[in-house]
């Protein structure tokens, strides 16, 4: 028993040292914390202009296109054209084999010709006494059908020339040299992309947002190196709405004097639908989403001060803020996921900023 209250008394005190010590250490510990200062990089509240959009796809059409077809039948002897060359209204994109046609017109021409002299004989009689009345009303009629023949036959020689009806590019040709082209036969799709129309179906909810001339931005649904962005207006806005999709017919005029767009292709939409100018703005990157809250990190002294913020519309990375900043004040852009209310802050530039990180 006496051993036991030796040890006991031996005891007592080293934990009482140790618990000291290891108090000592965390106060140590929490003050050297409280010492160390979270490398930032900051920014300052601006005023700006903030547009909201809607976002949504669109798929590309051309607005003037033709399929080109075949008026005779007849051998093709020549193509002028392959696909992906530009053509201008009136250019011979193909000629058919048109002999038949050249001598219906010669024959038509002829029996023309004879009637004309036949009437002109007539005319020239001194005495009308022996001219007929009724037969020389026949010849004139007969001089008319004949005309209207030998027009007719000059309407298919002609047409033995394949010609584009609108300026634009061969996107496709379905004939070859040697090949037995058909009355009515497709012969050359032409388009024309230099202004295409992009189509799409919004909510009917948004029928009241939108109006004609509205501006919209266009890119190309996977974007690459050379990905642009086209400006487009509202052309037409479908007045109905279809009851099986809940949606309207909306039609965008693109302009493409580049060939950047191609016709059939789909698209990213952001149609502009109103704007705030002069408002505070800062990058959407600053912002801290906690508990479904926005909040910045501004900057007092050599202390972050956390702001529970209200946002407005967003454009790109820049946010309206409705509440909770001013202009000018200095907020954290980078490094403010360290950081808590009240944490000692070191501003630095962005190149020893990303030395750091």
């Amino acid at each position: 028993m006496d051993r036991f209250n030796s040890m006991k008394k031996l005891i007592i005190p080293f934990v009482c040292i140790t618990a000291l010590s290891a108090c000592g250490g965390e106060e140590e510990k929490s003050k050297q914390e409280e010492k160390f200062a979270i490398p930032v990089e900051t920014t300052v509240v601006q005023t700006g202009n903030v547009s909201s959009f809607y976002s949504t796809t669109a798929t590309l059409e051309a607005p003037e296109e033709s399929h080109v077809m075949s008026r005779i039948s007849g051998i093709v002897e020549v193509i002028n054209v392959e696909e992906g060359d530009r053509v201008t209204k009136g250019q011979v994109l193909a000629v058919i084999d048109a002999k038949r046609q050249r001598y219906d017109f010669n024959r038509s021409e002829a029996e023309v010709q004879i009637i004309e002299q036949e009437l002109n004989r007539l005319n020239k009689m001194s005495n009308k006494e022996f001219i007929s009345q009724d037969a020389l009303a026949k010849l004139e009629f007969n001089l008319q059908a004949a005309k209207a023949q030998r027009d007719l036959a000059q309407l298919q020689v002609k047409e033995s020339q394949i010609t584009s009806p609108i300026d634009g590019v061969i996107a496709a040709r379905h004939i070859k040299v040697g090949n037995m082209a058909k009355e009515f036969q497709e012969l050359f799709y032409v388009v024309n992309q230099d202004q295409l129309h992009g189509i799409l179906h919004l909510p009917e909810q948004e029928l009241t947002s939108l109006r004609i001339g509205q501006h919209a931005s266009i890119s190309q649904q996977h974007p690459t190196a050379n990905n642009t962005i086209i400006d487009a207006t509202v052309l037409r806005i479908s007045p109905i709405v279809d009851p099986q999709s809940g949606t309207f017919k909306v039609t965008l005029a693109v302009p493409n004097q580049n060939a950047a767009l191609k016709a059939g292709m789909f698209t990213r939409v952001e149609l502009k639908y109103d704007t705030h100018q002069n408002v505070l703005t800062v990058p959407y990157n600053a912002l801290i989403n906690q508990d479904n809250t926005q909040a910045l990190y501004v900057i007092k002294d050599t202390t972050a001060e956390r702001r529970e913020v209200s946002l407005g519309y967003r454009e790109n990375n820049t946010v309206e803020i409705l509440s909770g900043v001013s202009a000018g004040e200095q907020i954290v852009i980078r490094g403010q996921q360290n950081l808590k209310d009240q944490s000692l802050v070191e501003i630095i530039t962005p190149l020893n900023f990303a030395a750091i990180r």
